[in-house]
C-alpha cells in the first residue's frame, strides 16, 4: 500500500483506504513511542515548517515532537515576529520556506482556505512539498478528527484499530459545532465509519441544516441532551469557541453548562461503558465537570493527547513519501 495524497487538507474526500492506512501507521507509531528511545529515522533529512497563523499550544506541541521523532528538521514561524509584521504577504512568506528547501508545510490559520491557497500554489509550481491543514477557520481539523477516529478504535481493539470497529455504534457530539472545525472533521470520519452520530447543542450553536452536513447521510440533531446521550457509547464534547462567536449566542455560560454540561449523572443515560472525548482545552465546568473530568474510568482524554503525536507521525511519514511500516 502506497500513500497517494500529496496534501491533507480535510477528511470530506478521504477515502476508507485511506483512513485504514492512518489508523495502521498510527498504530505502529504508537507501539514506537513506548519505547525507550521512542524516535526511529524515517525523515532525517526532511525539512518541517510549522506555520503558525493561529495561536496554539497543544496542537504546535504535538506537530512538533510528531517531527522531531521521526528525526526530521523542523522551522517554526511566529507570525508576531515574522516579515509579515512588515507587510510580506503569506504567499511570500510561504515561498520563503519553499526556496529553503522545505519538504512538509504544517499550516493553522483563523481563516478557512488558507491551507488549500498554499497547496494550490504549490500545485502550480508543480513542487513535490506537501501541505498539511492543522485547522484552518470554521473549515477543518483533519488531524484531530483522524486522532479522535485512532482513539475510539484503540479503545476498542487496542491491538489492531479499524475502522469497522464503529459501525452502527452510537456516538453523541456535543457543544459548540457551529463553530467547530474538530466537529466537522469528526463527522466525516465517523460517518464513513459507518458510526450512529447524533448532534447536540443549542439552537443558536447547532443550525437544523447540519443534519444534511454530509451528502447522502442524515445525522440526528437534538437541542435538547438526553436524547442524544441515551445509549450513546461514545460522548465528543467541544469547546466553546468564545473567541468566534461574533454575537451573543448564549445567556451564561452556567446555563450552558446546567443543560448541556456532562456530568457523571448525566453519563447516566449512556452505554454502562460509555467513555468521554475531549479536543482540549477544556473550559471546566462547562462543557465537562470535574468529576468527570478527573475520572479516567470515563474519559479518554490524555489517550486523545498521546494519540495525537502517533497520528501526526503517520501522517507525516505517509506524506514524507514512506509505505505502510511492517
Amino acid at each position: 500500500m502506497v500513500w497517494q495524497r500529496q496534501h491533507v487538507l480535510g477528511l470530506a474526500d478521504f477515502t476508507p483506504e485511506e483512513y485504514q492506512m492512518v489508523l495502521q501507521t498510527s498504530a505502529s507509531f504508537q507501539e514506537v513511542l513506548t519505547r525507550r528511545l521512542p524516535k526511529v529515522p524515517t525523515l532525517q533529512g526532511k525539512v518541517v515548517v510549522t506555520l503558525f497563523f493561529e495561536p496554539s499550544t497543544r496542537t504546535r506541541s504535538s506537530f512538533e515532537l510528531a517531527a522531531k521523532r521521526l528525526s526530521a528538521d523542523v522551522l517554526n514561524f511566529s507570525p508576531g515576529t515574522s516579515s509579515l509584521s512588515k507587510g510580506e504577504t503569506l504567499l511570500d512568506t510561504a515561498r520563503t520556506f519553499l526556496a529553503m528547501g522545505s519538504d512538509l508545510l504544517i499550516v493553522r490559520h483563523a481563516q478557512a482556505g488558507v491551507p488549500q491557497q498554499l497547496a494550490a500554489e504549490i500545485d502550480r509550481r508543480g513542487s513535490p512539498v506537501g501541505v498539511l491543514n492543522a485547522g484552518d477557520g470554521l473549515h477543518e481539523h483533519p488531524t484531530q478528527g483522524l486522532l479522535d477516529l485512532f482513539t475510539l478504535c484503540s479503545h476498542l481493539d487496542p491491538r489492531r484499530p479499524r475502522l469497522e470497529l464503529l459501525q452502527g455504534i452510537k456516538i453523541a457530539i456535543v457543544g459548540d459545532i457551529l463553530h467547530s472545525r474538530v466537529a466537522r472533521s469528526d463527522i466525516y470520519a465517523l460517518v464513513a465509519a459507518g458510526a450512529e452520530v447524533h448532534l447536540a447543542g443549542p439552537p443558536t450553536l447547532l443550525p437544523k441544516d447540519f443534519a444534511q452536513f454530509v451528502p447522502g447521510h442524515t445525522l440526528p440533531v437534538h437541542w435538547q441532551l438526553e436524547p442524544a446521550l441515551e445509549g450513546a457509547r461514545f460522548v465528543i464534547t467541544l469547546r466553546l469557541q468564545q473567541e468566534r462567536m461574533s454575537e451573543y449566542l448564549l445567556p451564561t455560560l452556567e446555563e450552558y453548562h446546567h443543560f448541556f454540561g456532562i456530568t457523571r449523572q448525566r453519563l447516566r443515560l449512556c452505554h454502562p461503558q460509555v467513555k468521554v472525548l475531549h479536543p482540549g482545552p477544556v473550559n471546566r465546568g462547562v462543557e465537562l465537570s470535574s468529576e468527570v473530568m478527573e475520572d479516567p474510568g470515563l474519559n479518554l482524554i490524555e489517550q486523545q493527547v498521546t494519540h495525537g503525536v502517533a497520528v501526526r507521525m503517520a501522517l507525516l511519514y505517509l506524506m514524507g513519501g514512506g509505505r505502510i511500516p511492517a
